[in-house]
């Protein structure tokens, strides 16, 4: 089934009562999350076993939507799941939050059954096209099973880990807990006046630039990986970090950091192979559809659209389209 969501979680661009808008999409707390509730055995039995429970089906890091060319993320009722011709153990389920009064649950499929109206599809694929609210449950989602396949056994004894507080802690026969790993990561648009430093990868379409990024390393702090990330790069030198926003990245679990920074020298040399080309491109040239930018759905492309919108005139989303994927 589809979901028609009420208007108070299906805008793109809503007051989420912390002084912030929601625009990086797969983010925006979109479900309560309710974590009182992973405590509550008896409850999330209870609620795993009622019909109007909301399931969200992830098969081999893949999304249901009811079709590739009009994507509509498709959830299952527990009578659907019965339905199915396919072994598959409910209990495993990871209990993601409320929306309204309904229960919503992650599941991992071990095999896509025939009799299952839908496609299964990669999120990074279609997730421009899905309603926000949509998108960042299929993220949640996918991060929580893609999590829990990963982790099928203490990386010390061996032993089967156990799932616990609603699939948000795996257990070990000796106690020890593992939690939902995220991998923080982050991603700056370096500024010289009317230019930004862009570089590409050479797996990247044709054409394609977009923000520097990278993992932080453990010992620094998100301004010392900045730094560090731009310089081995491109060799540039930064000044000036300023934090902007950050996006749930699901590929497979990392959180976004974005920040904006200064240049403090623009000569560029390539230093650790991991770029195939950095360039300065002017505010001009961006306009001029010069350069493919990252996808909008990506933190990167608002990053830059942040920056260009600084100066008068149309806005990078006017000139570009508000859905372009160029």
């Amino acid at each position: 089934m589809t979901m028609a969501w009420c208007s108070a979680t299906a805008g793109s661009s809503t007051d989420m009562g912390y002084g912030a808008e929601v625009a990086n999409h797969f983010a925006g707390p979109w479900l309560d999350r309710a974590s009182r509730l992973r405590q509550d055995p008896a409850w999330l039995t209870a609620a795993l076993a009622a019909e109007d429970t909301l399931f969200v089906p992830v098969h081999a890091e893949r999304c249901l939507v009811a079709s590739l060319e009009a994507p509509r993320a498709r959830f299952l009722t527990r009578t659907q799941l019965a339905a199915l011709d396919a072994d598959i153990d409910v209990e495993d389920a990871v209990f993601l939050g409320l929306h309204e009064t309904r229960a919503v649950f992650a599941l991992a499929l071990p095999q896509s059954p025939d009799t299952l109206e839908g496609e299964f599809v990669d999120l990074w694929q279609v997730g421009q096209r899905l309603a926000p609210v949509e998108a960042a449950i299929l993220a949640y989602a996918k991060a929580m099973v893609g999590w829990r396949s990963r982790h099928r056994y203490c990386s010390e004894t061996g032993e089967p880990l156990a799932a616990t507080a609603g699939g948000h802690v795996l257990a070990a026969p000796d106690g020890r807990r593992l939690f939902p790993r995220v991998d923080p990561a982050i991603i700056v648009l370096v500024s010289d006046g009317d230019r930004c430093l862009l570089g590409r990868q050479a797996k990247w379409p044709p054409g394609r630039y977009s923000t520097i990024a990278g993992f932080v390393e453990p010992g620094e702090s998100l301004e010392d990986a900045v730094a560090r990330e731009v310089e081995e790069e491109t060799d540039v030198r930064i000044r000036d970090p300023r934090y902007h926003s950050s996006q749930p990245w699901p590929f497979p679990s990392s959180l976004m950091l974005g920040f904006h920074a200064e240049a403090a020298s623009t000569a560029i040399h390539l230093n650790d192979g991991e770029l195939a080309d950095a360039r300065w491109f002017s505010r001009a040239e961006i306009a001029e559809g010069e350069v493919r930018l990252p996808p909008a759905l990506s933190i990167s492309r608002r990053l830059i659209a942040t920056w260009f919108d600084r100066w008068d005139g149309p806005s990078l989303v006017t000139l570009l389209g508000a859905h372009a994927s160029r």
